[in-house]
């Protein structure tokens, strides 16, 4: 279930192309009710979670020279992500630079004899291009402006995929599915209540980060950050959380993600 639609859309093609007929329908119903059970389960564990221990009392005030520090680099986030209607253009030609980049890696990927999703050769050079600017001070990567053209492709892609679905190729595996979609909620909700919640230490922030866990172990990782904002606002709010899901979320867990699917595509 991790990695929502674009997982969905990226090796729902790749397992057709093998002969499993329907498979995109299938990935995009159920990378559909992932977005939804994450979503609804993540509040209500973390909620759960912190009143059932009195997790409160276990939040460790920060001296004022963290404070300081913790502010400045909010102050600096903020102003990166700030939006400039003269830098949509610019934004634009650097997702181009970055996929035209991602077809030389993904064309080098293949050469393994593995099978990987088209976005991943994207994802690696548009990383490499972000950490270079960042590592430099070079040139600036405009991420509020690339923000904004995500969201709208986004939900350009979510709607052509929700339109273009053929729901009566799910008629016969209705039953099966159903089994497998409760088998996970079960399973991700053993794993972030119990699991998580111990690992990360038992107290306010990994209450915070099985909320999150919880997010983007059904979908992605907007899952996660609206599961944890929830949590965060009606409590308060989690450095650790919120340094430690966006990180695992949306890169590491991509690309383990990619080789973990890759690896049963060939294995299977």
């Amino acid at each position: 279930m991790v990695g929502g639609h674009g997982t969905a859309g990226a090796f729902g093609p790749v397992l057709e192309s093998m002969g499993s007929e329907g498979a995109t329908t299938v990935c995009t119903a159920a990378a559909t009710f992932g977005l939804i059970a994450g979503s609804v389960m993540g509040g209500p564990i973390g909620k759960g979670l912190i009143e059932k221990y009195d997790l409160l009392k276990t939040i460790v005030p920060e001296d004022d020279s963290l404070l300081i520090e913790e502010e400045n680099l909010l102050i600096e986030e903020e102003k990166k992500h700030e939006r400039h209607t003269t830098m949509y253009p610019m934004a634009v030609f650097q997702l181009i630079i970055a996929i035209g980049f991602g077809t030389f890696v993904s064309d080098l990927l293949s050469l393994t004899g593995l099978t990987f999703p088209i976005y991943i050769g994207a994802m690696i050079a548009a990383a490499i291009i972000r950490n270079i600017g960042e590592y430099s001070g070079k040139y600036t990567t405009h991420m509020g402006e690339i923000n904004d053209i995500g969201g709208i492709c986004l939900s350009l892609f979510l709607g052509i995929a929700m339109i273009t679905l053929k729901l009566w190729q799910l008629a016969d595996l209705a039953l099966p599915l159903l089994v497998l979609l409760f088998g996970q909620v079960v399973l991700m909700f053993v794993y972030a209540r119990f699991v998580v919640f111990n690992v990360m230490g038992r107290d306010y922030d990994a209450a915070v980060i099985s909320s999150g866990v919880c997010g983007f172990g059904m979908g992605a990782t907007p899952n996660a950050m609206a599961n944890m904002q929830v949590v965060c606002e009606k409590y308060e709010p989690s450095v650790k959380a919120y340094i430690l899901i966006p990180l695992v979320g949306s890169l590491f867990a991509d690309f383990l993600n990619t080789l973990s699917i890759t690896f049963f595509i060939n294995f299977l």
